[in-house]
């Protein structure tokens, strides 16, 4: 996979210790999503997986896992 371009956020900060997660569209036209600092490990999805995520994200359907 060393030809898959990553995007990163325009959020994310520059520098170590600034960890975010990357996506790229994979040939198939599924989506991959890793995590800057640990670039090994990819996870697949698809594209309508992931708007239901950053829905769920945005509409704090996931709040209650974090505390």
């Amino acid at each position: 996979m060393s030809d898959i371009k990553w995007q990163k956020s325009s959020y994310s900060a520059d520098g170590p210790g600034n960890a975010c997660v990357e996506l790229a569209h994979a040939p198939d036209a599924a989506i991959l999503l890793r995590e800057s600092d640990d670039p090994q490990v990819i996870i697949e999805t698809s594209q309508a997986a992931l708007r239901g995520l950053i829905r769920g994200i945005k509409t704090g359907e996931f709040d209650a896992l974090a505390g």
